[in-house]
């Protein structure tokens, strides 16, 4: 069925026109199970972080009005009624002329509104001597200082790595809500291709396209169904890609879309369903026999069978649809004029 060469940019608006993807749908997973998943909704905090004003030093919560007449050499004597620890609930009220020894990250107990560093006081039992004044919310960490109860803190479309993953951690969440991670099957064809691994007859080389594509689908965002490779053969070759459009989301093959007797592929591919091959041929070198079909609403991607061109027309074509099905941004290649 070989062939009318297109433009590449009209095999891409064929492509977009025809496919008509968008995100899989949604599942909720574990938190710790979300690193490079996409997050499917927005998240909302449902609390102020920190939820209580929290000391950032260790120290003396104290009232600091109390404090505007310290000096170096004329220190102002306070009365320290206790210890505030981090992890409870202050049990203590600092009133006019005390103090409450604080460590850093317990909450700043009732009556207090800052924190002497312990570096500029000097205790002799209860009685405690500033040597510098503080200001009001000094030392002292506010409560929703780092999110606002209400405030969105992620938005949908974000790729969840180690620092969004913390923050969903931090309002308390220990699930979320991400795009659901489209399956690829993966295949190569040709008499002449061997499994890595298997022993390497005269004639054959090792099978690179399933490897790299797999690694690529991976880095893309989806994850990949590794078929083998798949002789030129006709009845196997049906039962191959019948397979695969039963397993997943969408199908890459390689090898077998060029005009020789063996290159069966878009040929057969064309006859598994509506509307069948959408693009037979692109004017691009390397890639030129590249065949994309949709069967149903599962694309196929038959790229060349050389390395090369099989990789690079994968980020070129095969690369931005699992980012669209996956939810992902999308990281098409810039475009240099020669």
């Amino acid at each position: 069925m070989f062939r009318r060469l297109i433009p590449f940019d009209q095999a891409k608006r064929i492509i977009n026109d025809q496919l008509k993807l968008g995100a899989l749908g949604e599942e909720e997973i574990p938190l710790l199970e979300a690193c490079n998943r996409v997050l499917a909704r927005d998240v909302v905090s449902a609390l102020d972080i920190p939820p209580f004003d929290r000391s950032t030093v260790d120290g003396y919560a104290v009232k600091a009005e109390d404090t505007f007449n310290a000096q170096e050499n004329q220190p102002i004597k306070l009365i320290t009624r206790g210890m505030v620890n981090v992890g409870e609930k202050p049990k203590i009220q600092v009133g006019v002329g005390e103090a409450a020894e604080i460590v850093t990250g317990a909450p700043i107990p009732e009556g207090a509104d800052a924190v002497v560093m312990v570096e500029v006081t000097d205790r002799k039992e209860a009685e405690l001597y500033v040597f510098r004044a503080v200001t009001r919310d000094e030392n002292v960490m506010k409560r929703g200082a780092d999110i606002r109860k209400g405030e969105i803190v992620l938005k949908a479309g974000q790729v969840l790595s180690a620092s969004e993953i913390g923050v969903l951690a931090a309002i308390g969440l220990t699930k979320v809500k991400v795009f659901k991670i489209p399956l690829v099957a993966v295949l190569s064809t040709g008499a002449e291709v061997t499994e890595p691994g298997k022993e390497l007859s005269a004639g054959r080389i090792y099978d690179i396209n399933a490897y790299s594509l797999s690694t690529a689908v991976r880095e893309s965002g989806g994850n990949p169904i590794y078929l083998g490779v798949v002789p030129d053969d006709e009845i196997q070759l049906r039962r191959a890609l019948k397979h695969a459009l039963d397993t997943a989301n969408m199908v890459i093959t390689s090898g077998g879309v060029s005009v020789g007797p063996k290159d069966l592929t878009p040929k057969i591919v064309n006859s598994l369903g509506e509307p069948g091959v959408i693009v037979s041929g692109i004017a691009v070198k390397p890639g030129k026999p590249t065949t994309v079909a949709l069967i149903g609403k599962k694309p196929v991607f038959s790229l060349p069978g050389h390395p090369t061109s099989a990789l690079l027309l994968f980020h070129l074509l095969v690369r931005p649809v699992i980012q669209l099905i996956s939810g992902r941004p999308s990281t098409e290649g810039k475009t240099i004029k020669a």
